[in-house]
């Protein structure tokens, strides 16, 4: 993490230890970014199923 902040980690540590609601705020972020990946990668596989069932439909019209 602290590689992608471009800070030192006892920067990180200092702030967890100093600053607990910055790295509240920073993790926080990290997760977000985290679970916004995961929900994408969800919703690309419902349409995908979704096409896959519009599709098969399609073929017995």
């Amino acid at each position: 993490m602290a590689y992608e902040l471009d800070i030192d980690v006892s920067t990180l540590y200092n702030w967890r230890k100093y600053k607990p609601n910055l790295y509240r705020i920073v993790m926080l972020g990290f997760k977000y970014n985290s679970l916004l990946e995961c929900h994408k990668k969800t919703y690309e596989e419902l349409l995908n199923i979704e096409n896959e069932i519009l599709e098969e439909i399609e073929k017995f019209k």
